[in-house]
């Protein structure tokens, strides 16, 4: 079996999908890998490394797929739509493709997967079950995202985070507001905490309360009789008598904080929009905004992909793949929850490609399969 990891080519991605570590375990299980050229150079794992694991060096993607049987991808393959290089056309026919595949997003893709007969898996689509939890590429990229929006944000707030008390008097801490208490909200109010600062969070669901509060941060709540949780403990959109009761909550918070970090993702769905312009303009001058959600149309109003922009005194981040940021160790985690993926997926005696269509997980992550699109409701909802 040879298993090729690609170079990540999408705007904004320093990750891979396989580390020298997880090159040596795959060889274990009976692939030969292929690496092409420096697929791991944006997250410090170079050529030499990978070679030293036992993986073979290709200089171009064409070179690396020719004989593929598994393809490792972070992001969707790129398409001649997209500019540059055109991965998609080049994947070998009946090849299994895992990624991060955004099938919401890139629907357009799963045509090619079932021309070229593909069998392509997309991780995020995990099932939340105890089983799952060693291949929830979600849980371990928000985890860091979480962590590294309030590094970013405690560099450009220009003020301290701790609450100091000096000869010259004290100075007060900071206080941030958390919008979003799923992994990456409440990694912000570990990280938030441990830095001083005095953390609110607002979360639709209730259930988020007990979490927030463990953590030693407040919880925010709506008057309302709503449930805000969906199937698979996600967010679910709320009604607009609860919208507006919750954007009336927020801003009173808000003008009380000099931090907000927003996290809130519905899956399938534009990122609901939690700051509104008028919200922002209330907050004090030399606050700071970290919009996690930018990509998915953003949940602060004003935030623009890949820049930070100031309005009103006020700074929104709304930098692209927060993980990616910290690319050393959002790959390694990655990588494996692709390796954890692929042990269920290989025959340990024939070391033999052998996966189980009646195993959920396999079920909830399939996109297509020999020409065919598998649950096609992931492409539309």
């Amino acid at each position: 079996m040879q298993l090729t990891v690609l170079k990540e080519r999408r705007p904004y991605e320093t990750r891979v999908a396989a580390t020298p570590e997880t090159v040596k375990k795959l060889i274990v299980l009976g692939f030969q890998v292929v690496v092409e050229k420096g697929a791991g150079e944006s997250s410090h794992y170079v050529d030499t490394a990978y070679e030293e694991a036992g993986a073979t060096i290709e200089s171009t993607p064409k070179k690396a797929l020719e004989k593929a049987n598994v393809v490792l991808k972070v992001g969707p393959p790129m398409t001649i739509e997209d500019g540059g290089e055109d991965e998609a056309s080049q994947l070998p026919e009946g090849a299994l493709l895992l990624g991060i595949l955004q099938p919401y997003a890139k629907q357009s893709l799963l045509e090619v997967y079932n021309k070229r007969k593909v069998t392509a898996f997309s991780l995020e689509l995990a099932p939340r079950i105890t089983r799952a939890q060693a291949l929830d590429v979600l849980s371990s990229q928000s985890n860091l995202a979480g962590y590294r929006a309030v590094i970013e944000a405690a560099n450009s707030f220009e003020r301290a985070f701790p609450m100091m008390m000096t000869a010259a008097g004290t100075i007060a801490p900071a206080r941030v507001l958390i919008l979003g208490a799923g992994v990456a909200g409440l990694q912000a109010v570990a990280t938030a905490k441990r830095l001083g600062a005095i953390v609110s969070v607002f979360d639709v669901r209730a259930v988020a309360k007990e979490q927030v509060e463990s953590l030693g941060g407040t919880f925010v709540e709506v008057e309302s009789q709503e449930a805000g949780e969906a199937a698979g403990g996600y967010a679910k959109e709320m009604s607009d008598d609860y919208k507006a009761r919750q954007a009336a909550k927020i801003k009173e918070v808000l003008q009380k904080s000099d931090i907000a970090i927003t996290t809130a993702l519905i899956p399938g769905k534009p990122a609901p929009r939690l700051l509104t312009a008028d919200m922002v303009k209330a907050m004090k001058p030399g606050s700071v905004i970290v919009d996690l959600a930018v990509e998915s149309g953003g949940n602060c109003e004003g935030s623009v992909v890949g820049k930070i922009v100031e309005t009103n005194g006020v700074k929104i981040i709304g930098y692209a793949n927060m993980p990616g940021r910290i690319p050393t160790d959002a790959s390694a985690v990655y990588a494996r929850n692709l390796l954890n993926l692929l042990t269920l997926c290989v025959d340990k005696e024939s070391k033999s490609l052998k996966i189980n269509w009646e195993d959920e997980i396999i079920q909830a992550i399939a996109l297509t399969h020999d020409g065919k699109t598998l649950q096609s409701e992931k492409g539309t909802n």
